[in-house]
């Protein structure tokens, strides 16, 4: 496979990624094909629009991985800053100003440029997903350091506010980790539930419900606080110990869950994002022609 064909098959995987996040339903209090969660600027649609207005991003972040020469990996990151920057012209084109994918520019595209670089030095198109949560490790070494700086900027993204009011390290302390929440909570399951021939959707919703109780998600305390963060992790806990989406009283509970989470305005979409993480790393590990039950 030479390198453009090779960053092709990464962004393919990348959107494959991204829309089976999107249409897992249901995600209480996210976007999924039966309503739009606790938003009122975005839908289904919407999301789909953004995705693929991305194709380009991924492409361009494993080809930059492919392309790079040099010990410090940290310089690779530097590297496909500009290109996330741009990404993010073109999602808010295409949704109006409305942010869907935010985060997962930020972090699918690390993984592709990781992937790309992978690829570059052992030539191989299955990559072991821990192999790509060092690489990761390595590009993201210091990076919540930005936010210990906070104090001396007149103007904070989304995430240094969070840091700053709840000492939360949000999607950058998920990158300098290698994706840990999603390697350690979401990925085993995720490959347990495919060999046990459990349909797709059911998987996603499941996992999301894993990824809930174990993610500090600055979506929700964005929108709230850090008693609703708490609240919202038990729910999913409430949940698991039902059976998750795998058993009728779980399953029940999710739905009323949603409902809960639409009528407080409760969005989790730092575990949503996980959600992708997790799946582009499986795709990644397994290639994207996975075997399971359709339902």
């Amino acid at each position: 496979m030479n390198w453009s064909n090779f960053c092709f098959y990464v962004m393919k995987l990348a959107e494959k990624a991204l829309l089976y996040e999107v249409s897992a339903t249901p995600k209480p209090g996210l976007v999924d094909r039966n309503n739009a969660g606790a938003h009122h600027d975005m839908d289904y649609y919407t999301f789909l629009d953004s995705s693929i207005a991305l194709m380009d991003y991924f492409y361009n972040c494993a080809m930059a991985g492919l392309t790079f020469d040099g010990p410090d990996y940290r310089m690779l990151l530097e590297g496909i800053r500009p290109i996330g920057i741009k990404a993010e012209h073109s999602m808010f084109e295409v949704t109006n100003g409305v942010n869907t994918h935010k985060g997962i520019i930020f972090s699918l595209g690390i993984i592709s440029a990781a992937a790309g670089l992978h690829y570059k030095n052992h030539g191989s198109r299955f990559i072991p997903a821990e192999e790509i949560s060092q690489l990761v490790k390595l590009m993201c070494d210091g990076i919540t350091e930005e936010l210990k700086n906070v104090d001396y900027k007149r103007s904070l993204t989304y995430g240094e506010k969070m840091f700053k009011k709840y000492g939360v390290k949000g999607v950058r302390g998920e990158a300098e980790s290698g994706f840990k929440t999603a390697l350690q909570h979401a990925l085993p399951l995720l490959k347990d539930l495919i060999n046990a021939k459990v349909n797709i959707n059911d998987i996603l919703v499941h996992i999301l419900l894993a990824l809930i109780a174990n993610t500090e998600d600055s979506n929700i305390l964005g929108r709230h606080n850090m008693e609703m963060l708490e609240y919202a992790r038990n729910k999913a806990r409430t949940a698991l110990s039902l059976g998750g989406y795998l058993t009728p009283e779980g399953k029940e509970f999710v739905w009323e869950m949603d409902r809960d989470f639409i009528q407080k305005n409760v969005s989790p979409g730092g575990a949503a994002d996980l959600i992708a993480v997790t799946m582009f790393l499986y795709f990644l590990e397994n290639g994207d022609n996975i075997l399971y039950t359709r339902g």
